[in-house]
């Protein structure tokens, strides 16, 4: 039987803060629902709403943080390490850009900061599976992210040893993965050595195509790329295991393309926008993945350079309902069926 996408639901990353409602998790619960929200995703790295180490080690911890949302009413739907996963994998010439996402002890010690990057991830998939949850979001990192662009000529094998390198770092994890009942869903992004179809496929080769190692899609980053990411969907079905709906424009010009000459985000040819103040086909999209039976969460992920955060939510949420499609029991023509039978069938086919 087909499946209905749930939500609307909203990642909380971009609207924790320290003031309220956003500085609590009952208040940022309770501000979710009232803007229209029926699941909330964890940024598990905020501890002003979330305690990651305490999730991991007690299930009473995790059933007041369910008690808590569903008395709100909202679900918890997944937990994020985007940013410790960030941290698995990390080229020294970005070394100092994301020691901030580190705890304040491990920064300046790649060694120790990947340590910490990898156990973060375990303690979120024991997490996971204390809160009954089946899907994690995470970055897979990156250590070729550099050499991106063939010039210099890359040196053969440097990108194959890079994948190698990466694999061996997360398969641990993804045997945890398998031990907590959970897929672990990297988000296709550039940035990340994971960032189109084909990168996903050398890294899923690279695990021995690890049945814990799938995807988070968001068309937001394939259409800045010019990807086709209706495509990437019937390409991907088996493999993608959650959705962060965003949306995206893409306006090039004669003086700048896909790369933006650095420009601030308003000033780029591609940026991010509000859902439905983009040029994303999200028609298109909740068709697909209604037809090929994904049953998991549309989550909104708000990031816009135009528009107030609290704006975009609340317009977030309407958006996703009103394109989330019922899925069907029944088909339209059922008022034409003559039944089944057999005999009749093969005499229609001429068959003796």
């Amino acid at each position: 039987m087909s499946t209905t996408i749930k939500g609307p639901a909203l990642f909380l990353a971009q609207f924790a803060g320290d003031e309220a409602p956003f500085n609590s998790w009952d208040a940022i619960t309770k501000w979710a629902a009232d803007c229209g929200y029926i699941g909330v995703q964890i940024p598990s790295w905020d501890g002003r709403i979330f305690d990651l180490e305490k999730a991991a080690s007690s299930q009473d911890y995790c059933e007041e943080v369910k008690g808590i949302a569903e008395g709100n009413g909202v679900n918890v739907t997944e937990l994020s390490t985007h940013l410790q996963g960030q941290l698995v994998a990390v080229h020294p010439a970005y070394d100092e850009a994301f020691d901030g996402f580190a705890a304040p002890e491990v920064r300046g010690n790649p060694k120790a900061r990947q340590e910490w990057a990898s156990n973060q991830v375990k303690l979120a998939l024991q997490a996971s599976k204390n809160m009954g949850l089946t899907a994690h979001a995470s970055f897979s990192g990156a250590l070729a992210w550099p050499y991106i662009y063939p010039w210099p000529q890359r040196p053969a094998g440097l990108i194959e040893t890079a994948f190698a390198e990466l694999a061996k770092r997360w398969k641990p994890l993804l045997d945890e993965a398998e031990n907590c009942g959970v897929d672990v869903c990297y988000e296709i992004h550039p940035g990340e050595d994971l960032h189109d179809g084909i990168t996903f496929e050398m890294f899923l080769e690279q695990t021995g195509n690890h049945p814990r190692c799938n995807i988070l899609y968001d068309p937001s980053h394939f259409a800045l790329q010019c990807l086709d990411y209706l495509d990437f969907i019937d390409i991907y079905k088996d493999r993608i295991r959650m959705f962060h709906v965003k949306d995206a424009e893409f306006n090039p010009t004669g003086r700048q393309g896909v790369y933006s000459g650095y420009q601030s985000w308003t000033d780029r040819a591609g940026r991010f926008r509000s859902l439905g103040d983009g040029q994303i086909d999200f028609t298109g999209i909740f068709a697909k993945m209604a037809a090929n039976n994904f049953d998991g969460w549309a989550v909104v992920e708000w990031e816009c350079c135009l528009k107030h955060p609290e704006d975009g939510a609340r317009e977030g949420a309407a958006f996703v309902r009103d394109h989330i499609i019922r899925v069907t029991e029944k088909a339209f023509d059922d008022f034409a069926g003559a039944g089944t039978d057999e005999a009749a069938n093969r005499r229609m086919l001429g068959i003796e």
